[in-house]
Parts: C-alpha cells; structure tokens; sequence
C-alpha cells in the first residue's frame, strides 16, 4: 500500500475517527435538511422559489465566507473596450443596444481564474472566469459566464458544495484531491465539464486566446413580444492557444501573473484583443420537443441543430487606469439585464440572479452599484431606494415613495411591453436530477468524435496526474465513472492509476 502523508488523509482519518452515524444535515438554525442536492422548483424544470429557506440560508451564508476577496473568481485581470453590432437580430431581440447594425456601446470585462486564491497562479489548469458588462442605453447589461459552454453542476444547491472542493480543506489548509474526486465521483452531471478540464483547454495560453461563453440559457424578446431561448458565445479573433502541462508549470513558478500581464501588454502595444458574438436560437417549440432539457447548464446545444448566428464584435482598448479601483472593484451580476433580456428557468441562473449581487453587497457595500466602474453612466438612474453606506447619488429632494404626487419617476411602459406573461405550471418539490438525468452521453461524444487520438492521450495524462493523489476508493469509482464515457478512457485511466494505487480497506 502506497503511503500518504497526515494533510493527504485529513479526510480518510476523519471518517475513521467518527464512532457515531454521521449526523444529519441542518440549516443554521438547527432544522433537518431532507434533499441537499436540489433546490424547490415549481416542476421538474421551474424556477426556484423565494420560499427555498434551506437553498437562501446555505448561499447566503456561502457569498459572505471572504472578506474582502472575491469567494470565487478571486484572480483576475480586467479591460475595457467597445462591443458593435454587425448582424441584425432584432427579429429575436428589442434590447437597445442590438437596434441598429454599426451601434457601438462602452462594456468592460474581467477575466479570471475560478478556484485559486488572488495571489495564486494564472496558469494552472482552471475554468477561465468571463464576464462581460454592457453600459447600455437601458442600464447595465452583465454577462456573467466562462470560457467554457458548460459548468460541473446544474442545481444551484450543489454550488457552495462544489466550489469548496475546489478551495482548501479547512483543516490543513491544502488542496486536498480526495475532496476534489469526492465530491465529482458523487456527482456523475460533472462529467461532461470534467473530460472538458482535463482537455487541452483546460490551460488556456492567456485570456486573449480563449473563447467566452454565457454558459446559461436566456430569454431574448422582440418588440412584438415573441420570446426565443438563446445562448451567447463570443469566438477569440487571435485563435484559440494553450499551454501544455511542462510549460504552464513552469509559468507558475517564473510568471504566475502571467496572463494579467499579457492582456495588459497586448493592449498597451495597440494589438487590441477582439472577440466575436454569437447567438443560438431554440424557439418555445423548439425547447418543449427537445431531447434533452435546455436549462441544463452541463449540456451544449449541438450547433447542427441550433447554429450560430452571428451577433457583432468585442474589442478591449483600454487598460484599466487604477486595478483596485476598475478591476478589484468591479461587480458583475447575472440579475442585471435590460429589457428585451430575461433569465430563462435554468436552476444554476436562478441561484445566481441572488447570489451574485448579494455578495457584492457584502464585500463592496449595499451601494457597490454607485460606484463609478459599476455605474450606468449612460443612464440616470431614479428609483425609490435610499442611504446606506457611501450613498453618493441619493436622488436629492426626489420623494422616496411610490405611488407618489410629487413628479417621482413612473413606470416604464415599453419595459412592461418586454415582459410578456407566460404560464408555469407543476409540482414544487426538490427535483433532484443526478442519477435521472443523461450525463454521459455528450461527455462520450466531446471525448471519441471533439478529441482527435493526441489529445486523448493527454486527457488521460491529466486526470491521471491529478487523481493518482486520492484516496484508492476514489480512484476505483472515477474509473467507474470514465468507463461509462468511453471503455477506452476507463481502461487506460485505470493502467495510468496502476502504479500509484492506494487502498484504504475500511472505507
């Protein structure tokens, strides 16, 4: 039996110390949680509701675990530029800022690894954060996703879950594999984004060398107030690049702010970095036929079926004149969407239309909205909300009620207009969707039909780099897991595991 230090087996001699069941889970006052792994949902694929104590008091609690770093996204590089619209989509779409083709609007974006802390690495293997904020005619407009189609989970409740193994065990202070593997050998819905990882891009070369995508579904409406589900994905003008192993190691001990500086320098230089956005449309029809379900955050919607519409382009200009002040401070939220934009029911979007701005709430303030790289500058903003902290806009003598005599800014019709009433109807319940749900079959066709021979070979280097440190039980059930991808993958991942297995015999 291969041996493994005291930090290693935090976990494992934890499990051997316990002499009672283990204990049920509760919420913080003390109630008994019956599901953990699903939030309350009106039917099987609704939206959340406000009601979800146990989902509200576990993220709530989640978004206020650092201060005043980020809890996720903690690294990252930041710039500012200009998005134009090049192809007419307002069939699809009334949002200003698509109204005319060669219309330009002011945005910014932040770049950023996902697990790591701020002074950690840029090159280790990660998804790359990619968020997008519009300064719109209508208000900001944020775009909140990765460089990656798809993410490990698809219910909310399972978010403070999985990001705290991609953080430190709390009692050694270490990256602990055993957690990593754990909770992802649990939970098969990872798979898809974890073949992903372990791919080539899991290492991007930069940020200028990888494509973005908003990840979730959204709701687009038109002016005649005809709804369609879409996807964004915005395709990297300098190509798609990334780091092999050898190398990225060697750029987290020589460079580890290695892509900061590159997107600084690219920018300062003049080669401004460029992006270009599409679209992909399924109408209402189109999602309630579909094989598999839409707001799945760990599916893609096959281009043959659904292809990409060509939207305009992203161009980044200008460095950030101050990082804490453009980049430390800036504050993205999937709830900040303008009319003609709305979220569709994808439970992982749902969870964070609270989650985002409630813990910029807590790390920046109650006001972080006034702050002026978060502010919609193109817009003044009037509403009934007042005081606070570093309250600098507080509406002067405007009345702080509403309905009101006095010339207090009304209702918006056009706004109303794009928010067209639609039917919801089902059980609530807690639907929890880890072992009914197809998790494997797009992992299998990324893995035998995306990767070409070479890159399955490093695909299986990678995990087999990363997994030979868990605990042999892990290992024996990743395999398990691989193999239903593709035999090819569980065998060959099993013959990289061979020499370093461990076994713990009681567990």
């Amino acid at each position: 039996m291969a041996s493994r230090d005291p930090a290693s087996d935090q976990l494992v001699n934890h499990k051997k110390s316990l002499k009672d069941s283990p204990a049920y889970i509760t919420t913080k006052a003390g109630a008994p949680v019956g599901v953990k792994t699903a939030v309350q949902t009106v039917g099987k694929n609704g939206p959340i509701l406000l009601q979800d104590v146990n989902f509200l008091d576990e993220i709530s609690s989640f978004d206020r675990e650092r201060i005043p770093e980020r809890v996720v996204h903690a690294k990252g590089a930041g710039a500012f530029g200009y998005f134009e619209v090049t192809h007419d989509i307002t069939k699809y779409c009334a949002a200003k800022i698509f109204e005319t083709v060669g219309k330009t609007t002011p945005m910014a974006v932040r770049f950023s690894t996902v697990g790591g802390e701020s002074g950690s690495a840029d090159t280790v293997r990660d998804p790359r954060g990619f968020a997008v904020k519009f300064y719109t005619d209508d208000g900001n407009w944020d775009l909140v996703g990765n460089n990656t189609p798809i993410f490990f989970i698809r219910d909310a409740a399972l978010f403070p879950s999985f990001i705290h193994t991609q953080k430190r065990n709390p009692a050694t202070h270490l990256k602990d594999p055993d957690m990593f593997w754990d909770f992802i050998t649990l939970r098969p819905e990872t798979t898809h984004q974890v073949i992903y990882l372990f791919g080539d891009r899991g290492i991007p070369d930069g940020y200028r060398h990888m494509n973005g995508y908003g990840s979730h579904t959204f709701k687009m409406v038109n002016a005649q107030g005809v709804a369609h589900w879409v996807k964004f994905h915005y395709k990297t003008n300098q190509g798609i690049k990334n780091l092999s192993v050898e190398k990225a190691a060697e750029l987290a001990s020589s460079d580890p702010d290695y892509s900061i500086r590159d997107l600084y320098n690219a920018i300062a230089k003049g080669d401004f970095p460029s992006w270009t956005m599409y679209i992909q449309v399924m109408t209402m029809a189109q999602a309630e036929s579909c094989k598999f379900n839409p707001f799945d955050m760990t599916k893609v919607w096959p281009h043959s079926e659904y292809p990409l519409i060509p939207v305009g382009k992203m161009v980044l200009n200008r460095n950030p004149k101050n990082y804490f002040a453009e980049v430390e401070q800036i504050a993205f939220s999937p709830a900040n969407m303008v009319p003609g934009i709305e979220p569709s029911p994808d439970k992982m979007l749902q969870g964070r239309l609270f989650s985002y701005s409630d813990t910029h709430r807590h790390r920046l303030g109650a006001n972080f909205l006034q702050i002026p790289v978060n502010c919609p500058f193109r817009v003044s903003v009037s509403n009934y909300q007042r005081d606070g902290p570093q309250a600098m806009n507080n509406q002067e003598g405007c009345p702080n009620y509403f309905p009101n005599s006095f010339s207090g800014p009304q209702e918006c019709p056009r706004a109303q207009r794009l928010q067209p009433r639609y039917n919801l109807t089902g059980d609530v319940d807690r639907y929890d969707s880890g072992q009914t749900e197809d998790n494997f079959s797009q992992a299998t066709i990324l893995y035998k039909q995306v990767f070409d021979d070479a890159q399955k070979q490093r695909t299986v280097e990678n995990i087999v780099g990363h997994l030979k440190d868990a605990a042999g039980f892990i290992q024996e059930r990743a395999i398990k897991i691989f193999t239903q991808v593709h035999p090819d993958l569980g065998s060959k991942v099993a013959a990289g595991l061979a020499p370093f297995k461990k076994y713990h015999a009681n567990l």
